[in-house]
């Protein structure tokens, strides 16, 4: 299947990761590919098809902005702010991770929550269908250039993967990553990695939040 998924791909992505499996997937950005973030057995499968050191922290991936305000209950009146300001977009937002979930894609640093949650076009729009958060990362040997066509995802990760879902060309550079854990009680943030995002747009964006 190359283009448009549909709400049957969801639900086998839901599915596959909800079983224990691993999927790769398309995004607003690149290629990923994701398990159960509570499931360190998935984690630890997915750090190895990557060659991804296991001390290495993950995002997770909700796939609608609802999903994910429902699922962080912990979340500060300013958190949300944020949140509902940048996302969903080609973001990587780092937050206070105050319950400590999802300790397999946190690794070492349980205080510390990577949160992403895409802008789906129209032909990957279905994937919104999916309710439950993913631990994800870019569907590429660690270190190697990202995917932007399911071609270019290694053959061994494409064998490794219990599910894979092809949503054709993607645009390709990675999402941005901005650390907001002193956003809200002191106005900082920082530009960890500028990718489909630019600083320009983050600082507009972060502005008109204040």
């Amino acid at each position: 299947m190359s283009g448009g998924l549909t709400r049957e791909h969801a639900s086998s992505l839901q599915e596959c990761v909800s079983g224990g499996g691993v999927a790769v997937f398309p995004s607003d950005t690149v290629y990923g590919i994701c398990c159960d973030p509570d499931n360190e057995q998935a984690a630890r499968r997915l750090y190895e098809l990557k060659g991804r050191s296991p001390l290495r922290a993950s995002a997770v991936m909700f796939f609608s902005l609802e999903a994910a305000l429902t699922a962080l209950q912990d979340l500060t009146e300013g958190e949300r702010v944020v949140l509902e300001g940048l996302l969903p977009g080609p973001v990587t937002l780092l937050l206070a991770n105050r319950a400590q979930r999802f300790a397999p894609a946190c690794r070492e640093d349980l205080a510390t929550l990577g949160l992403r949650v895409p802008r789906l076009p129209g032909n990957l729009a279905s994937l919104g269908h999916v309710r439950r958060g993913v631990m994800q990362s870019s569907a590429n040997l660690s270190g190697q250039p990202d995917a932007r066509t399911l071609a270019e995802v290694p053959r061994s990760l494409l064998d490794g993967a219990d599910l894979v879902l092809d949503g054709g060309e993607l645009p390709g550079v990675a999402s941005t990553v901005i650390d907001m854990r002193d956003f809200d009680a002191e106005g900082r943030w920082y530009l960890l990695r500028e990718g489909a995002l630019g600083r320009d747009a983050v600082e507009a964006m972060l502005a008109s939040l204040k």
